[in-house]
């Protein structure tokens, strides 16, 4: 859960917030509307690696797909049904 400050608030107080914000996020409102976040650069790039472009299959190409098809699943990472 993220605690909410004033944009104001957070001006007059940025080094409190600077340490809240090493914990959990915190909402910045400005005129009683969120309109950013203040996050720690360890949640920031946890953010950035986990965000990914998704692509339709019908924008890949003919050897694309093919490529896909023809890939195996390393034996050290299949599933064994007798486990």
């Amino acid at each position: 859960m993220s605690n909410t400050a004033s944009a104001s608030e957070v001006q007059k107080n940025f080094g409190a917030y600077h340490d809240q914000a090493l914990s959990e996020p915190v909402r910045v409102t400005k005129y009683g509307r969120e309109t950013v976040y203040i996050v720690s650069a360890k949640a920031y790039h946890e953010m950035k690696r986990a965000q990914r472009d998704a692509i339709a299959a019908a924008d890949l190409t003919d050897a694309e797909l093919a490529l896909i098809e023809a890939a195996e699943i390393p034996a050290e990472h299949r599933y064994a049904l007798d486990k």
